[in-house]
């Protein structure tokens, strides 16, 4: 493979503009353009996406500012010898703080009082409801480096961390793994269920209605991953029928998620769209994993991050 032109789509002014990333590369050998019609990406050799589109399918090279690689159709691009490489290893800090910041949010109860200063309503909460995540239990439910991430910073603030993993090996941090088959075990009981997991046939509705009904009544869902990994309409029944108390919601089936869904109303859910792993210094760990790959290519030596 040879990089004659890099192209940064500007999809990816969903997460940072552009022109960011292109500046952090612009010493690269290769012409580092930002694109966005089929010309200008049918003159590239390779894209920098977060979105995909038909026109990548005539490139030698793709690279996802995610971790996450569903919106791809990675048949097609096998069959077309087309690279495909992620993001995945930079989103562990700033998603696991995320996490925490939710479990904080219910701990301390400062979603509720972000939605009673919306209404200049003063309000102490029932003696009982406040905790502190000391001593609490947390599952965390893929344990790559978003997991791993977020096993960290629970385990700082003291809190019992178990986790899945598909091998069911080990994981520094992690009081106990379990492997992939015994999910129920995992989940039952534990205060908060994080999912990290990516999503693909066999993380697809992974918890639905059978898992929901396993996990504790003052339990809290998590889902950092992606919407498919929960079936929704599940996750509202058990929401309605008190099945689990709360969740925590960063993606969902459809995104925006419509105006119409019931997730917007529970006072114990927060929802917020889709920015987890968002952070201003996002496009320097993108950057870093390009050029990165740009000097493999030249130096001959297999793609890092590759999916495809």
């Amino acid at each position: 493979m040879h990089l004659e032109r890099l192209g940064i789509h500007d999809s990816v002014s969903a997460v940072f503009p552009p022109e960011r990333i292109r500046e952090a590369l612009s010493d690269l050998e290769p012409e580092v353009v930002v694109v966005s019609d089929s010309a200008a990406i049918a003159a590239c050799d390779a894209v920098v996406t977060f979105a995909h589109e038909e026109a990548f399918l005539e490139l030698e090279w793709i690279h996802s500012i995610q971790a996450g690689y569903d919106r791809f159709p990675l048949d097609e691009l096998g069959d077309r010898g087309i690279v495909l490489t992620n993001s995945t290893g930079i989103h562990g800090e700033s998603v696991g703080e995320t996490v925490v910041g939710y479990m904080l949010g219910v701990s301390r109860r400062l979603h509720q009082y972000a939605r009673q200063q919306e209404r200049r309503e003063w309000r102490k909460p029932a003696w009982d409801v406040p905790f502190t995540l000391a001593g609490e239990s947390l599952c965390v439910v893929g344990l790559g480096t978003l997991g791993r991430g977020i096993a960290r910073r629970a385990n700082a603030l003291g809190m019992t961390v178990t986790g899945v993993r598909r091998s069911g090996e080990p994981v520094e941090g992690v009081e106990r793994v379990y492997a992939s088959d015994d999910l129920h075990e995992a989940i039952a009981g534990a205060r908060f269920v994080a999912l990290a997991v990516p999503l693909n046939e066999q993380t697809r509705g992974l918890i639905g209605e059978a898992e929901l009904a396993t996990m504790d009544e003052e339990s809290h869902l998590i889902n950092v991953s992606r919407g498919g990994v929960v079936d929704q309409d599940a996750l509202v029944a058990a929401l309605e029928e008190g099945e689990i108390r709360g969740a925590a919601l960063d993606v969902f089936a459809e995104e925006p998620l419509p105006e119409e869904s019931p997730l917007w109303e529970f006072d114990e859910v927060i929802v917020t769209p889709h920015v987890a792993a968002f952070t201003r210094e996002y496009y320097e760990g993108v950057a870093s994993l390009v050029r990165a790959n740009v000097e493999r290519i030249a130096a001959g030596e297999p793609f890092e991050n590759r999916v495809v």
